[in-house]
C-alpha cells in the first residue's frame, strides 16, 4: 500500500486537485501515524465526470461480463486480505485476529453471496403484455463508515458492479487505509477505467459535495443518523435516490423458557464484539423480572471475562474504540447512566486500570435500566450493555419496539414457534432468532430511523437498478 496521498480516479492513482493533509490517528497509541490526502468538491467533480463517462459502456456489459470482473475481484481480494486486516487493525483498533478472522473475511463472504445472486438474478420478466426490466440506476455515491469498514465498502461496492453503475467511493477518514488496499485489488482485477473511483475526504466536504452532485444518480450511505439526514437532506435537492444503514438500539428478550446461563452469556459476549461498535448490536437485554438478580450475575462474569488491550495479543477481545471523540461519547453515556440511577454492575467510566493510553474502554454492564433511561435512548456504539426487566411478555414487546430505531431485534426462547411469534412483533428491519449464524444474502437495513433501502444479496442488487416497463411488448 504505498497510495495514502492519492484518490483512485479513472483507472488511476492521482494527486488531489484540493489537498488537505488529514492525521490518521492509532487508535491504541492515540498518536497519529501517517496522512492521507483528504480531497474536495474539485476532487468530487473530477471522479464523478469519469464515472459519467464510463457508465454507458459498462452498463452494456453482460452479466458474463460482471461475474467474470466480480470473481476476478474476489481472487485479488483474498491474495490481500492479511493487508486488510493490518490496515484495520492499526487504523480502528480491531484485534488483529478479529481484524483477520471476521472484519476482512465479510468481504470474501459479500463477494460471495453477489456472485450467488448475479448468477440468477433476473433483469428480465414478462407481466402480461408488458416486458419489466431492471437497469442500472447510473452513477452512485458510496460513503463508508469507520466501525465495519471493509463490511461495507464491499456489500456497497459489489451489488453496484453487478447492477452494472459505476461509482464514486468515500470511505471514513478514521478508517481510510483498508479502502486503498481494496483499490488497489480492484485495480489489479482490471475494473475498466472510469467505473470504480474513490475519493477520500471528510464527510461534510467530500461527502456533502457527493450527496448534491447533479451527475450522481443514487447515495447509499451508512454512519449515524445524524449524517444520514443531512446526506438524505443535500441529495433531495436533485431527487436521487438515497439508500441509508443508520443508528440501531437493538433490543434482545430472553423469554422465560430460556437457558439463562447460554443466553445472557452469548448476549453480552456478542455485543461487546468489536468493542461494541456494531450498529445491530444487541445492546438492550430484556429479562424477566424475577430473574433479573440471576441475570446480573451471569452478565458480571461474561463482561468480566473479555481481555481489553493490546491489539496484536492472541488472547485479546476487544481493542480500543475508534477515535477520541468515540471514547469521549461513551465516557459521558456511561457518566449519565450513573447519574440516571442504572445500578453499575461491572466496569464503568475510564480505561482499564492496567492501561495508560489509547481509548480503550471498560466493559460495562447496566442493570436495573428504565427504558425511559438516556442509555436506553441513545446508541452508546461501545461495550455497554443495558439489562432491563419485564414483568411479561407484552411489556417487553411495548418496550422493545419503543424506540426511534428498528435496524435488528433478538429474541431467545427454548421454543422456536415462541420465539418466532415474539419475533413477528418486532419493528426491526432483521430479527435473530435464537443466536443465528450469519445469513449474508439475507436482506439487512431498518424500520424507523435506522435507514431505508436494504443491503446484501439480491436485496443489495435490486437497489442499485431501476425499473422500466415496456408496454404492449410483443415478444424477440
Amino acid at each position: 500500500m504505498h497510495h495514502e496521498h492519492h484518490h483512485y480516479v479513472n483507472g488511476d492513482w492521482v494527486d488531489p486537485l484540493q489537498p488537505a493533509p488529514f492525521d490518521v490517528v492509532d487508535p491504541s497509541t492515540e498518536e497519529p501515524f501517517t496522512q492521507i490526502a483528504a480531497g474536495g468538491p474539485a476532487d468530487v467533480d473530477r471522479a464523478v465526470a469519469a464515472a459519467r463517462a464510463a457508465f454507458p459502456a459498462f452498463a452494456r456489459t453482460t452479466r458474463k461480463d460482471r461475474l467474470d470482473l466480480l470473481r476476478a475481484i474476489l481472487s485479488e481480494y483474498n491474495k490481500r486480505r492479511h493487508e486488510v486486516a493490518e490496515a484495520l487493525c492499526r487504523e480502528m483498533g480491531a484485534p488483529l485476529q478479529f481484524a483477520y478472522e471476521r472484519q476482512s473475511m465479510s468481504g470474501v463472504g459479500h463477494l460471495t453471496a453477489m456472485i450467488e445472486a448475479l448468477e440468477s438474478y433476473h433483469f428480465e420478466e414478462i407481466q402480461g403484455t408488458t416486458q419489466i426490466i431492471r437497469e442500472p440506476i447510473g452513477v452512485v455515491g458510496l460513503i463508508t463508515p469507520w466501525n465495519w469498514p471493509i463490511n461495507q465498502i464491499v456489500c456497497k461496492v459489489a451489488p453496484a458492479l453487478a447492477a452494472g453503475c459505476t461509482m464514486v467511493l468515500k470511505p471514513s477518514v478514521n478508517a481510510p487505509l483498508d479502502a486503498i488496499v481494496w483499490s488497489e485489488a480492484m485495480h489489479a482485477a482490471g475494473v475498466p477505467k472510469g467505473v470504480y473511483n474513490m475519493v477520500q475526504g471528510l464527510g461534510g466536504v467530500v461527502g456533502a459535495a457527493m450527496s448534491a452532485h447533479p451527475d450522481i444518480d443514487m447515495m447509499s450511505f451508512t454512519g449515524s443518523t445524524r449524517a444520514g439526514i443531512l446526506v438524505a437532506q443535500a441529495a433531495a435537492v436533485t431527487v436521487k435516490r438515497v439508500a441509508q444503514e443508520l443508528g440501531g438500539k437493538s433490543a434482545n428478550i430472553l423469554l422465560p423458557d430460556v437457558d439463562f446461563q447460554a443466553a445472557v452469556s452469548k448476549g453480552v459476549l456478542g455485543m461487546m464484539a468489536n468493542s461494541g461498535q456494531s450498529c445491530s448490536a444487541p445492546t438492550r437485554m430484556f429479562v424477566p423480572a424475577n430473574r433479573h438478580e440471576e441475570v446480573k450475575a451471569i452478565a458480571h462474569a461474561a463482561a468480566e471475562s473479555l481481555v481489553v488491550g493490546d491489539v496484536r495479543d492472541e488472547h485479546t477481545d476487544l481493542g480500543p474504540v475508534a477515535s477520541r471523540a468515540q471514547f469521549d461519547k461513551i465516557q459521558r453515556l456511561i457518566k449519565v447512566g450513573i447519574d440516571e440511577g442504572a445500578e453499575l454492575v461491572t466496569g464503568g467510566p475510564g480505561r482499564p486500570g492496567y492501561l495508560n493510553r489509547g481509548y480503550f474502554v471498560r466493559p460495562t454492564v447496566f442493570a436495573g435500566v428504565r427504558n425511559d433511561m438516556t442509555i436506553a435512548r441513545q446508541e452508546i456504539f461501545g461495550p455497554v450493555i443495558c439489562i432491563l426487566p419485564y414483568r411479561d411478555e407484552a411489556e417487553a414487546i411495548q418496550m422493545a419496539n419503543d424506540t426511534i430505531y428498528g435496524l435488528a431485534a433478538y429474541v431467545q426462547s427454548a421454543d422456536l414457534g415462541h420465539a418466532c411469534r415474539v419475533a413477528a412483533e418486532m419493528r426491526a428491519g432483521t430479527v435473530n432468532i435464537n443466536y443465528p449464524p450469519i445469513d449474508r444474502p439475507a436482506p439487512f437495513g431498518g424500520y424507523k430511523q435506522s435507514g431505508n433501502g436494504r443491503e446484501y444479496g439480491k436485496w443489495g442488487l435490486d437497489d442499485y437498478t431501476e425499473i422500466k416497463a415496456l408496454v404492449g411488448y410483443k415478444g424477440a
